[in-house]
């Protein structure tokens, strides 16, 4: 049923909950690791014909009802005047990071079909490819989670910098926040005129504000972003991590598809939210280190749980790590299936 997970973001039946994984292609496969030899990861990201080979490993490895676009959320900020490298077990580290107005003032908002025209010939051949067997989703990352890496110069333990800009020139803020969800929303609508079937906005850092600040100072332009794709007819997923408090304002912003991490039962989201989205998730990564007699009775858990929404799509609260096991993310997947049938 190659729809399976697109009827379920659109809240339709199914006959078993759908699944994928956040970070489904990457480090964990060795198929992925034998290309990491010989590319960076931008690299990879760069040329066409690789991003299509990596994207297409898991779908061929394991039973998945989605491919996810591999790409990473911070490539729309190098053409934007924001240079970055991955530092080998640091992440992405950030060459001047923006620390006053001169510098927000010279980004540029730009033209995605011109500037990540690799992105969508990816995505362009990675529909191809999947030949109508798996539909795939395209992604891009949220103002906030793109403003705080641009600010902090990298990742961040409590996003000082960027919360003391948020907070003493809100000004300056708001204009940095508005550039970036200028070229995520046309960047998404990009997507998926080159043929993404559906959307993941990635608000990963999220958490870091509570339901106050988040409505005053970020709502507004994740609203900027989503509803600039709400009408292009196909299902958009939002997530973030740490939401508990924010579960209300994210689904006021918009998504068809609400994202939940594992600290929020998936019951409780539900009942939070209403019948009118589909929700997302919810299994702790690290129970898929745990014995299978745990991680099966969790996964249950969670479908159980799920099967009280009007549509379920069976993922991680949060990205797999790079030295999980394929056979555990495949019998994962073959449960889900298996236990979800409806």
């Amino acid at each position: 049923m190659w729809d399976r997970f697109l009827r379920a973001c659109r809240r339709e039946p199914v006959d078993t909950t759908p699944v994928w994984f956040m970070r489904q292609a990457g480090r964990y496969m060795p198929e992925y690791r034998a290309i990491r030899k010989k590319h960076t990861l931008l690299e990879i990201c760069r040329i066409p014909d690789i991003a299509t080979e990596v994207t297409l490993q898991p779908v061929r490895a394991m039973p998945v009802d989605a491919a996810i676009l591999f790409a990473d959320i911070l490539l729309p900020l190098e053409p934007m005047g924001a240079a970055f490298e991955f530092a080998a077990g640091e992440g992405p580290v950030f060459e001047s990071p923006l620390r006053k107005r001169a510098d927000i003032e010279a980004l540029r908002v730009i033209e995605p079909r011109e500037d990540l025209s690799h992105v969508l010939q990816a995505i362009r051949q990675i529909r191809a490819e999947l030949d109508g067997k798996t539909p795939l989703i395209g992604f891009a990352g949220a103002p906030f989670t793109l403003a705080s890496y641009l600010i902090e110069g990298g990742k961040s333990s409590n996003y000082a910098i960027a919360k003391t800009m948020m907070y003493s020139d809100t000004a300056l803020w708001n204009e940095l926040l508005d550039k970036l969800a200028r070229v995520v929303r046309e960047y998404l609508v990009a997507q998926v005129e080159a043929g993404a079937q559906a959307l993941q906005l990635f608000d990963s850092w999220i958490g870091a504000l509570g339901p106050g600040d988040y409505a005053q100072y970020v709502q507004p332009h994740v609203k900027t972003v989503l509803d600039g794709v709400k009408d292009l007819g196909v299902p958009v997923i939002h997530f973030g991590t740490g939401t508990a408090t924010l579960l209300e304002l994210q689904k006021q912003a918009g998504g068809s598809v609400i994202g939940i991490d594992w600290r929020v039962p998936l019951d409780q989201a539900q009942a939070r939210l209403g019948n009118d989205v589909a929700l997302q998730g919810n299994l702790d990564p690290i129970l898929m280190y745990a014995e299978r007699s745990v991680l099966e009775a969790r996964v249950v858990e969670v479908l159980e749980k799920g099967k009280q929404a009007p549509g379920h799509i069976f993922n991680l609260g949060h990205g797999i790590l790079p030295d999980m096991s394929p056979d555990t993310v495949r019998w994962v997947a073959e449960l889900v299936h298996e236990r979800g049938k409806r």
